[in-house]
Protein backbone atom coordinates (compact mmCIF):
# COMPACT_ATOMS: atom_id res chain seq x y z
CA UNK A 1 0.00 0.00 0.00
CA UNK A 2 1.48 3.33 -0.79
CA UNK A 3 2.05 5.77 1.85
CA UNK A 4 0.04 9.02 2.75
CA UNK A 5 1.97 12.25 2.68
CA UNK A 6 1.27 15.23 5.10
CA UNK A 7 3.75 17.74 4.64
CA UNK A 8 3.58 20.61 7.08
CA UNK A 9 5.27 23.33 6.43
CA UNK A 10 5.40 26.91 9.29
CA UNK A 11 6.92 30.34 7.74
CA UNK A 12 10.18 31.85 9.90
CA UNK A 13 10.36 29.34 12.63
CA UNK A 14 13.52 29.21 14.43
CA UNK A 15 15.11 25.92 15.34
CA UNK A 16 16.28 26.23 18.53
CA UNK A 17 12.32 27.37 19.22
CA UNK A 18 10.68 23.98 19.05
CA UNK A 19 10.97 22.03 22.27
CA UNK A 20 12.46 19.35 21.12
CA UNK A 21 15.63 21.45 20.49
CA UNK A 22 15.85 22.42 24.18
CA UNK A 23 16.93 25.86 24.01
CA UNK A 24 14.31 27.83 24.73
CA UNK A 25 11.22 27.48 26.63
CA UNK A 26 8.65 27.36 23.54
CA UNK A 27 6.03 24.83 24.14
CA UNK A 28 5.49 22.53 21.29
CA UNK A 29 4.46 19.01 22.31
CA UNK A 30 2.58 17.66 19.26
CA UNK A 31 6.15 18.72 17.56
CA UNK A 32 8.07 17.00 20.28
CA UNK A 33 5.76 13.82 19.92
CA UNK A 34 6.00 13.73 16.21
CA UNK A 35 9.85 14.09 16.88
CA UNK A 36 10.05 11.10 19.54
CA UNK A 37 8.21 9.10 17.11
CA UNK A 38 10.52 9.81 14.32
CA UNK A 39 14.03 11.21 13.20
CA UNK A 40 14.56 14.70 14.13
CA UNK A 41 17.54 16.42 12.55
CA UNK A 42 20.02 19.01 14.19
CA UNK A 43 21.70 20.26 11.05
CA UNK A 44 18.51 21.16 8.51
CA UNK A 45 19.45 24.19 6.26
CA UNK A 46 17.08 26.26 4.01
CA UNK A 47 18.75 26.67 0.47
CA UNK A 48 17.73 30.31 0.78
CA UNK A 49 16.18 32.24 3.25
CA UNK A 50 12.95 33.89 1.73
CA UNK A 51 9.50 32.64 1.75
CA UNK A 52 8.73 32.52 -2.33
CA UNK A 53 12.34 31.60 -3.58
CA UNK A 54 12.64 28.70 -0.58
CA UNK A 55 9.15 26.87 -1.36
CA UNK A 56 9.58 26.83 -5.34
CA UNK A 57 12.84 25.63 -4.58
CA UNK A 58 11.03 22.34 -2.54
CA UNK A 59 8.35 22.14 -5.57
CA UNK A 60 11.32 21.96 -7.85
CA UNK A 61 14.00 20.27 -6.33
CA UNK A 62 17.13 22.60 -7.44
CA UNK A 63 18.15 25.80 -5.86
CA UNK A 64 15.93 28.94 -7.23
CA UNK A 65 18.93 30.71 -8.55
CA UNK A 66 18.65 28.34 -11.32
CA UNK A 67 15.02 29.38 -12.59
CA UNK A 68 15.28 32.99 -11.69
CA UNK A 69 13.56 32.92 -7.70
CA UNK A 70 16.14 35.27 -6.63
CA UNK A 71 13.86 36.92 -3.75
CA UNK A 72 10.16 37.39 -2.82
CA UNK A 73 7.75 38.42 -5.91
CA UNK A 74 5.93 41.14 -5.65
CA UNK A 75 8.53 43.28 -3.94
CA UNK A 76 11.22 45.52 -4.87
CA UNK A 77 12.33 44.97 -8.66
CA UNK A 78 10.14 42.19 -10.47
CA UNK A 79 12.00 39.05 -10.54
CA UNK A 80 10.71 35.40 -12.54
CA UNK A 81 8.98 32.73 -10.60
CA UNK A 82 8.83 29.32 -10.76
CA UNK A 83 6.92 28.74 -14.06
CA UNK A 84 4.23 26.25 -13.99
CA UNK A 85 5.83 24.96 -17.50
CA UNK A 86 8.80 23.83 -14.90
CA UNK A 87 9.02 19.92 -13.28
CA UNK A 88 7.36 19.25 -9.53
CA UNK A 89 7.29 16.18 -8.15
CA UNK A 90 3.70 16.61 -7.21
CA UNK A 91 2.92 16.04 -10.69
CA UNK A 92 4.86 12.73 -10.60
CA UNK A 93 3.15 11.53 -7.67
CA UNK A 94 -0.27 12.32 -9.60
CA UNK A 95 0.87 10.27 -12.10
CA UNK A 96 1.27 7.50 -9.26
CA UNK A 97 -2.58 7.93 -8.26
CA UNK A 98 -1.69 10.02 -5.89
CA UNK A 99 -4.45 13.09 -5.15
CA UNK A 100 -3.22 16.08 -3.57
CA UNK A 101 -4.54 19.13 -1.94
CA UNK A 102 -2.17 22.50 -1.05
CA UNK A 103 -3.62 24.22 1.87
CA UNK A 104 -2.49 27.88 3.41
CA UNK A 105 -0.04 30.05 2.24
CA UNK A 106 1.06 29.67 -1.36
CA UNK A 107 3.95 31.09 -2.62
CA UNK A 108 4.89 29.72 -6.17
CA UNK A 109 3.82 32.05 -8.17
CA UNK A 110 1.78 35.71 -8.63
CA UNK A 111 -0.36 34.45 -11.09
CA UNK A 112 -0.81 31.06 -10.87
CA UNK A 113 -1.84 28.84 -7.86
CA UNK A 114 -1.08 25.19 -6.98
CA UNK A 115 -3.50 23.16 -9.41
CA UNK A 116 -0.88 24.64 -12.00
CA UNK A 117 1.58 22.72 -10.41
CA UNK A 118 0.27 19.59 -9.84
CA UNK A 119 -2.13 20.20 -6.63
CA UNK A 120 -5.83 19.07 -7.00
CA UNK A 121 -7.26 21.50 -5.10
CA UNK A 122 -6.22 24.44 -3.11
CA UNK A 123 -7.91 26.14 0.15
CA UNK A 124 -6.25 29.85 0.36
CA UNK A 125 -5.53 32.31 2.94
CA UNK A 126 -7.92 34.20 0.49
CA UNK A 127 -10.89 32.21 1.78
CA UNK A 128 -9.91 32.27 5.62
CA UNK A 129 -10.20 35.96 5.05
CA UNK A 130 -13.66 35.85 3.61
CA UNK A 131 -14.52 33.63 6.50
CA UNK A 132 -12.99 35.67 9.30
CA UNK A 133 -14.64 38.45 7.49
CA UNK A 134 -18.18 37.36 7.42
CA UNK A 135 -18.12 35.70 11.37
CA UNK A 136 -15.69 38.87 13.06
CA UNK A 137 -16.33 41.75 10.49
CA UNK A 138 -15.40 44.12 13.22
CA UNK A 139 -12.40 42.29 14.53
CA UNK A 140 -9.47 44.32 13.20
CA UNK A 141 -5.40 44.79 13.99
CA UNK A 142 -4.34 47.40 15.51
CA UNK A 143 -0.58 47.05 15.51
CA UNK A 144 2.06 46.59 12.58
CA UNK A 145 5.55 44.22 12.65
CA UNK A 146 6.11 44.27 15.97
CA UNK A 147 2.57 41.98 16.75
CA UNK A 148 -0.41 42.02 18.95
CA UNK A 149 -2.90 39.73 20.14
CA UNK A 150 -5.62 38.52 17.99
CA UNK A 151 -9.01 39.32 19.14
CA UNK A 152 -10.49 36.28 17.90
CA UNK A 153 -11.02 33.23 19.36
CA UNK A 154 -8.32 30.24 18.85
CA UNK A 155 -11.09 28.17 17.13
CA UNK A 156 -11.45 30.52 14.61
CA UNK A 157 -7.79 31.86 14.04
CA UNK A 158 -6.04 31.30 11.15
CA UNK A 159 -3.85 28.43 12.20
CA UNK A 160 -6.89 26.66 13.15
CA UNK A 161 -9.07 27.17 10.84
CA UNK A 162 -5.98 25.90 8.29
CA UNK A 163 -5.74 22.77 10.84
CA UNK A 164 -9.57 21.95 10.30
CA UNK A 165 -9.59 21.87 6.49
CA UNK A 166 -6.91 19.90 6.54
CA UNK A 167 -9.00 17.46 9.01
CA UNK A 168 -11.76 17.92 6.15
CA UNK A 169 -9.51 16.88 3.58
CA UNK A 170 -7.76 13.65 5.09
CA UNK A 171 -11.53 12.42 6.51
CA UNK A 172 -12.61 13.01 2.74
CA UNK A 173 -9.56 10.98 1.36
CA UNK A 174 -10.41 8.16 4.11
CA UNK A 175 -13.15 7.22 2.53
CA UNK A 176 -11.40 6.16 -0.50
CA UNK A 177 -8.63 4.04 -2.53
CA UNK A 178 -5.84 6.29 -3.54
CA UNK A 179 -2.99 7.35 -1.39
CA UNK A 180 -3.25 11.25 -0.72
CA UNK A 181 -0.38 14.22 -0.38
CA UNK A 182 -2.22 17.28 1.44
CA UNK A 183 0.28 19.98 1.79
CA UNK A 184 0.16 22.24 4.98
CA UNK A 185 1.23 25.59 4.84
CA UNK A 186 0.76 28.01 8.01
CA UNK A 187 1.73 31.75 7.68
CA UNK A 188 3.42 31.94 10.92
CA UNK A 189 4.94 32.38 12.97
CA UNK A 190 6.39 34.98 10.24
CA UNK A 191 6.18 38.37 11.71
CA UNK A 192 3.45 40.22 12.36
CA UNK A 193 2.98 37.80 15.05
CA UNK A 194 -0.79 37.86 15.88
CA UNK A 195 -1.84 34.79 18.45
CA UNK A 196 -5.15 34.44 20.31
CA UNK A 197 -5.51 35.60 23.64
CA UNK A 198 -5.30 31.66 24.88
CA UNK A 199 -2.64 30.74 23.44
CA UNK A 200 -0.61 34.70 24.47
CA UNK A 201 -1.08 34.36 27.89
CA UNK A 202 1.25 31.24 27.94
CA UNK A 203 4.43 33.58 27.72
CA UNK A 204 5.16 36.66 29.56
CA UNK A 205 7.86 38.92 28.17
CA UNK A 206 9.10 39.61 31.48
CA UNK A 207 9.99 36.12 31.59
CA UNK A 208 11.76 35.92 28.33
CA UNK A 209 15.42 35.59 28.51
CA UNK A 210 17.45 37.29 26.04
CA UNK A 211 19.07 35.87 22.84
CA UNK A 212 22.69 35.55 23.88
CA UNK A 213 23.43 37.43 20.38
CA UNK A 214 21.22 40.64 21.26
CA UNK A 215 24.35 42.10 22.82
CA UNK A 216 26.10 42.09 19.17
CA UNK A 217 27.98 45.59 18.35
CA UNK A 218 28.60 45.03 14.65
CA UNK A 219 31.84 46.05 14.89
CA UNK A 220 34.03 44.14 11.71
CA UNK A 221 30.35 43.57 10.23
CA UNK A 222 28.70 44.72 6.60
CA UNK A 223 27.61 47.92 6.96
CA UNK A 224 24.19 46.40 6.01
CA UNK A 225 23.84 44.79 8.82
CA UNK A 226 23.45 47.89 11.34
CA UNK A 227 21.66 49.67 8.09
CA UNK A 228 18.85 47.24 8.82
CA UNK A 229 18.03 48.91 12.48
CA UNK A 230 17.94 51.70 11.29
CA UNK A 231 15.75 50.93 7.91
CA UNK A 232 13.33 48.71 10.19
CA UNK A 233 13.32 51.81 13.14
CA UNK A 234 14.34 50.36 15.58
CA UNK A 235 18.30 51.23 16.46
CA UNK A 236 17.38 52.28 20.03
CA UNK A 237 14.99 49.17 20.76
CA UNK A 238 16.67 47.42 23.98
CA UNK A 239 15.59 44.30 25.22
CA UNK A 240 12.54 45.66 27.20
CA UNK A 241 11.78 46.62 23.88
CA UNK A 242 11.57 43.24 22.44
CA UNK A 243 10.30 41.30 25.00
CA UNK A 244 6.38 41.48 24.21
CA UNK A 245 7.26 40.81 20.35
CA UNK A 246 9.28 37.44 21.53
CA UNK A 247 6.57 36.14 23.99
CA UNK A 248 4.05 36.83 21.11
CA UNK A 249 6.40 34.63 18.84
CA UNK A 250 6.49 32.04 20.63
CA UNK A 251 2.74 32.04 21.50
CA UNK A 252 2.17 31.51 17.87
CA UNK A 253 4.57 28.64 17.48
CA UNK A 254 2.67 26.97 20.40
CA UNK A 255 -0.82 27.49 18.70
CA UNK A 256 0.66 26.19 15.46
CA UNK A 257 2.28 23.35 17.62
CA UNK A 258 -1.92 22.59 19.08
CA UNK A 259 -3.46 23.41 15.33
CA UNK A 260 -1.06 20.27 14.39
CA UNK A 261 -2.55 17.78 17.24
CA UNK A 262 -6.11 18.34 15.67
CA UNK A 263 -4.58 16.84 12.39
CA UNK A 264 -2.63 14.12 13.94
CA UNK A 265 -5.56 13.04 15.99
CA UNK A 266 -7.81 13.05 12.93
CA UNK A 267 -5.08 10.97 11.40
CA UNK A 268 -5.41 8.63 14.11
CA UNK A 269 -9.00 8.48 14.24
CA UNK A 270 -9.48 7.71 10.75
CA UNK A 271 -7.23 4.84 11.13
CA UNK A 272 -4.93 6.35 8.97
CA UNK A 273 -1.63 7.53 10.91
CA UNK A 274 0.09 4.00 10.29
CA UNK A 275 0.07 4.49 6.69
CA UNK A 276 1.14 8.33 6.68
CA UNK A 277 4.27 10.00 6.25
CA UNK A 278 4.27 13.27 8.21
CA UNK A 279 7.12 15.94 7.95
CA UNK A 280 6.94 19.25 9.85
CA UNK A 281 9.40 21.91 8.96
CA UNK A 282 10.08 25.84 7.93
CA UNK A 283 11.07 27.80 4.70
CA UNK A 284 13.44 29.47 7.15
CA UNK A 285 13.98 30.89 10.23
CA UNK A 286 13.39 34.60 11.85
CA UNK A 287 15.78 37.16 14.22
CA UNK A 288 13.22 38.28 16.34
CA UNK A 289 15.22 40.51 18.12
CA UNK A 290 18.63 38.77 17.84
CA UNK A 291 21.56 40.48 17.01
CA UNK A 292 19.25 43.52 17.24
CA UNK A 293 17.49 42.85 14.12
CA UNK A 294 14.29 42.20 12.65
CA UNK A 295 12.85 39.51 9.75
CA UNK A 296 15.52 37.98 7.83
CA UNK A 297 17.11 40.11 5.25
CA UNK A 298 20.99 40.34 4.37
CA UNK A 299 22.06 38.56 7.43
CA UNK A 300 23.23 34.59 7.19
CA UNK A 301 22.85 33.78 10.81
CA UNK A 302 22.06 30.31 12.26
CA UNK A 303 19.18 32.40 13.80
CA UNK A 304 17.58 32.49 10.05
CA UNK A 305 19.07 29.66 7.85
CA UNK A 306 19.04 26.68 10.30
CA UNK A 307 15.46 25.02 10.24
CA UNK A 308 13.99 22.77 12.29
CA UNK A 309 13.29 19.02 10.58
CA UNK A 310 10.64 16.14 11.67
CA UNK A 311 9.80 13.27 9.94
CA UNK A 312 7.82 10.33 10.97
CA UNK A 313 7.38 6.88 9.28
CA UNK A 314 5.59 4.31 11.00
CA UNK A 315 6.96 0.85 10.30
CA UNK A 316 9.79 2.09 8.14
CA UNK A 317 11.75 4.71 10.17
CA UNK A 318 12.89 3.54 13.10
CA UNK A 319 11.81 6.17 16.14
CA UNK A 320 13.66 8.39 18.49
CA UNK A 321 16.39 9.10 16.37
CA UNK A 322 18.40 12.60 16.43
CA UNK A 323 20.63 13.04 13.41
CA UNK A 324 23.61 15.25 12.96
CA UNK A 325 24.29 15.70 9.22
CA UNK A 326 23.91 18.53 7.46
CA UNK A 327 20.47 18.38 5.19
CA UNK A 328 19.79 20.98 2.81
CA UNK A 329 16.00 20.57 3.81
CA UNK A 330 14.33 22.06 0.54
CA UNK A 331 16.59 20.79 -1.56
CA UNK A 332 16.60 17.20 0.01
CA UNK A 333 12.72 16.63 0.52
CA UNK A 334 11.92 15.93 -3.25
CA UNK A 335 14.50 13.06 -3.72
CA UNK A 336 13.26 11.95 -0.39
CA UNK A 337 9.97 11.59 -1.27
CA UNK A 338 9.92 10.28 -4.59
CA UNK A 339 12.47 7.46 -2.79
CA UNK A 340 10.23 6.69 -0.55
CA UNK A 341 7.78 5.67 -3.42
CA UNK A 342 10.18 4.31 -5.61
CA UNK A 343 10.01 6.07 -8.06
CA UNK A 344 13.14 7.11 -10.24
CA UNK A 345 14.58 10.67 -8.86
CA UNK A 346 15.61 12.92 -11.50
CA UNK A 347 19.35 13.88 -12.19
CA UNK A 348 19.18 17.33 -12.44
CA UNK A 349 17.99 17.35 -8.63
CA UNK A 350 20.62 19.69 -6.34
CA UNK A 351 19.59 17.25 -3.19
CA UNK A 352 20.08 13.80 -2.45
CA UNK A 353 17.66 11.35 -1.11
CA UNK A 354 17.57 11.18 2.91
CA UNK A 355 16.06 7.43 3.17
CA UNK A 356 19.20 5.76 4.29
CA UNK A 357 19.71 8.47 7.16
CA UNK A 358 15.77 7.76 7.59
CA UNK A 359 16.55 4.50 8.12
CA UNK A 360 18.68 4.32 10.76
CA UNK A 361 21.96 3.79 8.75
CA UNK A 362 24.95 6.13 6.80
CA UNK A 363 25.07 7.59 3.35
CA UNK A 364 28.03 6.95 1.64
CA UNK A 365 30.24 10.50 0.94
CA UNK A 366 27.29 12.72 2.77
CA UNK A 367 27.95 16.02 2.86
CA UNK A 368 29.75 17.53 5.60
CA UNK A 369 29.00 20.97 5.52
CA UNK A 370 25.50 23.38 4.65
CA UNK A 371 25.43 25.66 1.88
CA UNK A 372 22.70 28.82 1.55
CA UNK A 373 22.52 32.14 -0.64
CA UNK A 374 20.87 35.53 -0.63
CA UNK A 375 20.24 38.08 -3.43
CA UNK A 376 18.36 40.94 -1.88
CA UNK A 377 15.06 42.13 -1.12
CA UNK A 378 12.88 45.33 -0.34
CA UNK A 379 16.10 47.44 0.67
CA UNK A 380 18.14 46.81 -2.63
CA UNK A 381 20.54 44.05 -4.02
CA UNK A 382 22.85 42.34 -2.02
CA UNK A 383 24.65 38.83 -3.16
CA UNK A 384 25.65 36.64 -0.39
CA UNK A 385 26.96 32.71 -0.55
CA UNK A 386 27.14 30.70 3.09
CA UNK A 387 29.15 27.64 3.77
CA UNK A 388 28.81 26.07 7.34
CA UNK A 389 30.33 22.90 9.00
CA UNK A 390 30.08 21.96 12.56
CA UNK A 391 33.47 24.22 13.05
CA UNK A 392 33.56 27.51 11.00
CA UNK A 393 30.70 29.67 8.88
CA UNK A 394 31.81 31.43 6.05
CA UNK A 395 29.93 34.15 4.10
CA UNK A 396 31.01 35.54 0.66
CA UNK A 397 29.52 39.37 0.83
CA UNK A 398 30.65 40.32 -3.05
CA UNK A 399 29.85 43.61 -2.05
CA UNK A 400 30.99 44.26 1.46
CA UNK A 401 33.78 42.36 3.91
CA UNK A 402 32.92 38.75 3.97
CA UNK A 403 32.44 36.62 7.19
CA UNK A 404 34.21 34.11 9.15
CA UNK A 405 32.95 32.49 12.67
CA UNK A 406 34.75 29.94 15.04
CA UNK A 407 31.26 28.33 15.94
CA UNK A 408 33.35 26.46 18.36
CA UNK A 409 34.04 29.46 20.22
CA UNK A 410 31.66 31.85 19.27
CA UNK A 411 28.47 29.87 18.41
CA UNK A 412 26.39 32.69 18.56
CA UNK A 413 28.07 34.54 15.63
CA UNK A 414 29.75 37.93 17.52
CA UNK A 415 32.73 38.00 16.00
CA UNK A 416 33.86 38.22 12.70
CA UNK A 417 37.49 37.02 12.48
CA UNK A 418 37.92 37.02 8.50
CA UNK A 419 40.83 39.07 8.81
CA UNK A 420 42.98 37.16 11.26
CA UNK A 421 46.22 36.04 9.21
CA UNK A 422 46.06 32.71 11.42
CA UNK A 423 42.66 31.60 9.55
CA UNK A 424 43.63 32.16 5.76
CA UNK A 425 44.26 28.67 5.42
CA UNK A 426 40.84 28.11 6.61
CA UNK A 427 38.96 30.79 4.57
CA UNK A 428 40.96 29.11 1.32
CA UNK A 429 39.14 25.59 1.77
CA UNK A 430 35.72 26.85 2.40
CA UNK A 431 35.98 29.26 -0.44
CA UNK A 432 36.74 26.39 -2.51
CA UNK A 433 33.92 24.35 -1.51
CA UNK A 434 31.53 26.54 -1.75
CA UNK A 435 32.70 27.13 -4.77
CA UNK A 436 32.64 23.37 -6.34
CA UNK A 437 29.16 23.25 -4.82
CA UNK A 438 27.55 26.19 -6.44
CA UNK A 439 29.37 25.38 -10.01
CA UNK A 440 27.98 21.85 -9.62
CA UNK A 441 24.09 23.24 -8.55
CA UNK A 442 23.91 25.69 -11.22
CA UNK A 443 24.15 28.81 -9.17
CA UNK A 444 24.96 31.79 -11.97
CA UNK A 445 26.80 33.97 -9.58
CA UNK A 446 30.29 31.56 -10.08
CA UNK A 447 30.03 31.12 -13.59
CA UNK A 448 31.38 34.63 -14.36
CA UNK A 449 35.19 34.70 -14.39
CA UNK A 450 35.33 37.84 -12.12
CA UNK A 451 33.43 36.32 -9.67
CA UNK A 452 35.09 33.23 -9.97
CA UNK A 453 38.89 35.49 -9.61
CA UNK A 454 37.21 36.79 -6.28
CA UNK A 455 35.79 33.78 -4.22
CA UNK A 456 38.66 31.35 -5.52
CA UNK A 457 42.16 33.74 -6.10
CA UNK A 458 41.05 36.16 -2.91
CA UNK A 459 40.20 39.06 -4.52
CA UNK A 460 38.78 40.30 -1.75
CA UNK A 461 39.64 43.15 0.93
CA UNK A 462 38.50 42.19 4.36
CA UNK A 463 39.36 44.74 6.72
CA UNK A 464 38.21 48.41 7.72
CA UNK A 465 40.82 50.72 6.57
Amino acid sequence: MKPNILLIVADQQRYDCIGYSKQYPVQTPNIDRLAEEGVWFTNAYTPIPICAPARQALLNGRRPETFGALWNYGISLDVPALSPDEYTWVRDMGESGYRSTFIGKWSGHPEHGPCRYGFNNYVSLQDYSHFRKEKYPDAEYKKSWMGEVDPVPYQDNVSHWLAEEAVKQLKQYSTEEEPWHIRLDFPGPHLPCRPSAEFASMYQGKDIPPWPSFKETFHNKPYIQMQQLYSWDIEDYTWDDWQETVALYYATISEIDHAIGSVLKALEETGQAENTIVIYTTDHGDMCGSHRMIDKHYIMYDDVVRVPLVIRWPGVIPPSQVRHEFVCHFLDLPPTLLDMLGKKVPEFFSGRSLLPLLRGGQAEDWRTEAVSTYNGQQFGLYTQRMIRNNDWKYIWNTTDIDELYDLRKDPHELYNVIDREENQAVVAELRGRLYETLLREGDGLVKSPWMKNQLLNNRKINYRA
